[in-house]
């Protein structure tokens, strides 16, 4: 490929120069990685846990196409190139989480005292396994065979140590399950669960899953999908002086999308009600609507001290990390309006 670049602008190339334009797309394709990865930052602080193990996943993945890649000569720039792009992306992924991890550890500021001993930890590792590296290179790992054999199994031993770390380590911000498992522990058994408490309950593999406990709320789709834009004035006059929007829908789950300013308490306020009005006992003559509105009373009554004893427990509710999670403006609600109202004149 790279000769047939040079052929294309009129030189006749080299051995040299192909080689030299063949390892610039290589590692070209690690800017490439790196570039797209930094699109996704949002996500990475929703669920950093989950991203660090991704960007060790990605890593050993790239890593494993350079080993083999001179077992295929004739694809040796695009699996070599394929390798860079996946370690770019894991390069991006493992810093961008590093800050939201080593935050939950923080106290009384004291950050960066925290990043020094990170790296000095991570330099002591790497130095053992430089030298770990080497005397396996020169043993077991001088045959191809060899590290076909080692080097998988040193990789599960890296990717089960990360999940180990990442269940271990405790995160205080507030994301969609997080909030959810919070919710559900406060409704069914009245107690409100510490970052410590909740650590080993997350599912790192499959973070969206839905908590019945926690009223089944799906949070963050676009508020088209999730209500009919004639319905989101009448939907959002039911609860007027808050940030969220719950559906009154008779599925299995209840959609919520918030403002576009919106904080960690005002999704709180909104799983709660969810979450009570699911336990509300249904009647002949009740609705979702009437379940809503009577669980929001409760909400109001529960919600002051509530706060406060999940804040005392170390958790952050000045943000609420939805990812890429779907919000509604003032515009959004001027337009439901508007159609409403146009529906309202269409029946006279």
């Amino acid at each position: 490929m790279p000769k047939f670049a040079l052929a294309n602008a009129g030189l006749r190339p080299t051995p040299a120069q192909a080689t030299a334009v063949s390892w610039i797309l290589k590692d070209g394709m690690q800017h490439v990685g790196k570039l797209i990865c930094s699109n996704l930052g949002a996500r990475m602080d929703s669920e950093p846990k989950r991203w660090r193990i991704l960007a060790d996943v990605l890593y050993d993945l790239g890593t494993g196409l350079e080993v083999l890649s001179p077992l295929c000569p004739h694809l040796f720039l695009e699996m070599a190139g394929l390798g860079n792009f996946a370690k770019g992306m894991a390069t991006v992924a493992a810093r961008a989480t590093r800050l939201p991890i080593y935050s939950s550890f923080a106290k009384e500021g004291n950050l960066s005292d925290l990043f020094a001993k990170g790296e000095a930890i991570s330099t002591l590792f790497n130095v053992v396994g430089l030298g770990a590296g080497i005397q396996l290179a020169s043993t077991v790992c001088s045959t191809m065979q060899g590290k076909m054999v080692v080097g998988p199994v040193l990789s599960i031993l890296h990717i089960y140590s990360v999940v180990e770390e990442m269940r271990a380590a405790p995160i205080n911000t507030l994301n969609p399950q997080r909030t959810a498992m919070i919710v559900a522990d406060f409704v069914k058994r009245g107690k409100i669960s510490s970052p410590a408490d909740l650590r080993y309950q997350e599912d790192l593999l499959f973070p969206g899953r839905l908590i019945e406990d926690a009223g089944s709320v799906k949070v963050g789709r676009a508020i088209r999908k999730a209500f009919k834009p004639s319905k989101l004035h009448e939907l959002k006059e039911m609860f007027p002086d808050e940030k969220f929007i719950l559906s009154c829908s008779t599925g299995k789950s209840t959609d919520m999308v918030l403002a576009q300013n919106a904080t960690g308490e005002d999704a709180l306020k909104g799983w709660i009600v969810a979450a009570l009005a699911a336990n509300i006992e249904p009647s002949v003559n009740s609705s979702n609507g009437t379940n809503f509105k009577e669980a929001y009373k409760q909400m109001n009554n529960l919600f002051p001290k509530f706060v406060s004893e999940l804040k005392t427990k170390g958790w952050h509710t000045d943000r609420f990390l939805d990812g890429t999670g779907s919000r509604f403006g003032s515009d959004t609600l001027m337009e439901g309006f508007l159609q409403q109202k146009l529906r309202t004149l269409t029946d006279l």
